[in-house]
């Protein structure tokens, strides 16, 4: 596999995050990182000035690059910040309201003051006109064109630059929205238009509507981003594929991502995703829980059996503590996270009532924490950090930025220790503590919403800020090993690089088991593999003919509310396939909900298919599972011996037992394969910073990943866990 990787051209991957951009370029066997601050208002400032860097740093010409693949939140902050085009909405006569009224689902169902997110598109702009399909696509009222030229004459008269086109059972039959879409684009060429029989051809007004009105509202924001990077990379000389990251954590070329930017909208968090199931494989682990935190939000993900958690489910925006019902409903297929404003920019204040709060608001990279001395008057998380003693103030960001240890104690003076009255390491303790039980919490409702359990797992810590929690995170949970990556600081921008180039194309179909059609499916099942097809092909021809093919249906019983994901093992459907499709569903039903009904009817509401084309992977590491085979106390000793020494002893605020411990330090490059660190200590990686409690040790292991073990019993904790859920 090196050797197939060595020959392979270069690639970098790039990761736009709310305060740091990320980049990791890859020379055959060898990877590269770096770390700037993201530029908001020219993000492709930061993106060419980060190449620039690390193409001149290796000597690396631009035109010998292979592919540039590229993830970023613009999408995602143009929707919570509310910067996006002004959208319009045309839609069936009777429904402009359908995403306002919503549904019945709220954050917390005795809150009354609990809102919900404005609407993207205002009600004047909520634009109507006559027309009916039926549910299985019939024509109950056809389509009367002077009432979409109404529609255009308004639109003309608005400063519109968007258009959603969203029509009542559209995805049965999508002409009446076409023919309103092709009327519309010859009075008003100058538009964007999103239709949602092409973005989310699936049941569900609300959720298809707002996924269209979202894919609208981010459109000319996206395709102008793109523009300017890609004209920007060509007058580099870099005149090669730039790939996008999706919400599944899939590749796609520039065109797809122009026309549903809707599925860039977790395209960072999902890179990360995929590097933690890399790593999962890489070391035979096959129950994980991912850890990704970087400067605005901490985002988990549990990964079983190297595959991690899928949905076709998302929620934006959200206003209300970060709980579902709280935000803008999407339906793309994406990576399931639960996501909290919990990140190293996250602000740190005082309630109403006195306590500490942390978060969801970001002082994101301008003007950044205190500590960076652009102008931060906030405490933040890495303020805390810094005044804890867990940070090495000359070294951050591989010595990119010097952190101002006294803005950050004067910040966390002001905000959190004299307004309580407490020294400051009580206030850095509290901070720390907060945010860590935030993230414990949302790990363990999530665990009981998908139905998993978190003792026994292995947390695989990334982003910036994770491996900072990770050991207290793992102690609240009772997980006894941690694994902090290989290039973990960029591990979003590292995932890319392990990415698949994939689209998946979805359609809803209603059927029964007891009377599914098998003729109608598996037109549709060929329908949507050569949509998805055509995506790879038109990313790279050359891929098309080494494509792999998966195939799902969303399954229920019959009357029931909501669907499972059920993987179809072959794309042509017959009697046979019926009964293991059963079975399949009531396996994965069982798994989730423990019980079955065993004498009702199954429906399936969508199908879809996913293409993809897994790129070769490099990895230095055979089977490695015996690489994290717990150490022995006496081993961990005799190993640690042999340890180098470390770069420094220092003061370090331990968050377990809330006193001050000397800590050593150590340099991430100087730890060889098998060596072994007591802790208390912190380890200083150039993106990163690892902490290592008293209780815990810290293994390098010859994959290049470190493995931190906790060296006392956690029983207590795992019953903890096994009775909460």
């Amino acid at each position: 596999m090196s050797s197939l990787r060595a020959s392979l051209p270069p690639r970098i991957g790039i990761d736009i995050g709310g305060t740091f951009t990320d980049f990791v370029l890859e020379l055959g066997d060898e990877r590269h990182t770096y770390k700037c601050l993201s530029t908001p208002q020219a993000p492709e400032q930061a993106v060419i000035a980060g190449i620039a860097h690390l193409l001149q740093l290796t000597d690396t010409p631009a035109s010998s690059l292979g592919a540039v693949l590229h993830g970023t939140t613009l999408a995602t902050n143009a929707v919570i910040e509310r910067r996006g085009a002004r959208t319009a909405l045309v839609t069936t006569s009777g429904f402009r309201d359908v995403i306002e009224t919503g549904c019945e689902a709220r954050a917390d169902q005795y809150d009354l003051r609990v809102r919900k997110p404005e609407p993207l598109v205002p009600r004047d702009l909520r634009l109507t006109v006559v027309e009916r399909m039926g549910a299985k696509g019939q024509v109950l009222l056809p389509l009367d064109e002077a009432s979409v030229d109404r529609v255009a004459d308004v639109l003309a008269a608005q400063d519109v630059r968007s258009v959603a086109i969203a029509f009542l059972h559209s995805y049965a039959n999508a002409d009446h929205e076409k023919r309103t879409a092709e009327r519309l684009m010859r009075r008003l060429p100058e538009l964007s238009f999103s239709l949602s029989s092409d973005v989310s051809p699936e049941i569900r007004e609300f959720e298809r509507f707002s996924t269209t009105c979202v894919n609208a509202y981010v459109l000319p924001l996206m395709a102008s981003y793109l523009q300017r990077l890609s004209a920007a990379l060509k007058s580099m000389g870099i005149d090669v594929p730039l790939l996008l990251m999706t919400s599944d954590g899939g590749l796609c070329d520039v065109e797809t991502a122009r026309r549903y930017p809707v599925r860039l909208l977790e395209s960072g968090p999902a890179g990360g995703a995929l590097l933690a199931s890399h790593v999962s494989r890489t070391l035979g682990l096959d129950r994980v829980l991912s850890l990704d935190i970087g400067g605005t939000t901490a985002k988990l993900c549990f990964i079983d059996d190297g595959s991690p958690q899928m949905s076709r489910a998302l929620e934006v925006a959200r206003l209300y503590r970060f709980k579902p019902g709280s935000g803008i409903p999407l339906r793309i297929p994406v990576v399931e996270l639960c996501e909290i404003g919990a990140g190293g920019g996250s602000i740190a204040g005082i309630d109403r009532l006195g306590r500490v709060k942390v978060g969801p608001t970001s002082a994101g990279s301008q003007p950044g924490p205190a500590c960076y001395g652009l102008g931060g008057a906030h405490a933040t998380l890495t303020d805390t950090h810094l005044v804890a003693g867990r940070l090495d103030p000359e070294y951050f960001a591989a010595g990119s930025l010097a952190l101002d240890t006294d803005a950050a104690l004067d910040a966390l003076d002001r905000t959190i220790a004299s307004p309580l009255g407490v020294g400051r390491d009580t206030a850095a303790y509290a901070v720390a503590e907060v945010a860590d039980e935030a993230m414990a919490g949302a790990a363990r409702e999530h665990a009981i919403e998908l139905g998993k359990t978190l003792a026994g797992r292995t947390l695989i810590a990334f982003g910036g800020s994770a491996p900072l929690h990770a050991a207290r995170l793992a102690e609240k949970l009772g997980i006894d090993r941690v694994v902090v990556p290989v290039a973990a600081g960029v591990g979003s921008a590292y995932g890319f690089l392990v990415a698949p180039v994939s689209f998946e194309a979805a359609r809803s179909l209603y059927q029964t088991l007891s009377e599914l059609d098998a003729l109608q499916v598996n037109e549709l099942l060929q329908e949507l593999r050569n949509e998805a097809a055509g995506v790879i092909g038109h990313a790279s021809p050359a891929l098309a003919a080494e494509t792999a093919t998966q195939a799902f249906a969303y399954m229920r019983y019959r009357g029931q509310g909501h669907e499972i994901q059920v993987p179809i093992r072959a794309l042509r459907i017959d009697q046979t396939s019926v009964v293991v499709l059963r079975a399949d569903f009531e396996h994965q039903y069982q798994q989730r909900f423990g019980r079955l009904i065993p004498h009702a009817d199954v429906e399936i509401l969508s199908w879809s298919v996913r293409v993809s084309h897994t790129p070769p992977i490099p990895t230095n590491a055979t089977n490695a599972t015996n690489e994290v085979r717990p150490l022995t106390a006496p081993d961990a000793r005799r190993l640690a011996a042999t340890a180098p020494l470390p770069a420094d002893v220092r003061s370090v605020l331990d968050q377990s037992s809330q006193t001050r411990v000397d800590a050593a330090f150590h340099r991430r490059h100087t730890l060889l394969d098998g060596a072994v660190i007591l802790g208390p200590a912190v380890i200083v990686d150039d993106e990163t910073t690892i902490v290592v409690p008293p209780e815990f040790t810290a293994r390098c292991v010859p994959s290049g990943h470190l493995v931190l073990e906790r060296q006392r019993s956690s029983t207590e904790f795992q019953v903890s866990q096994e009775a909460y859920q």
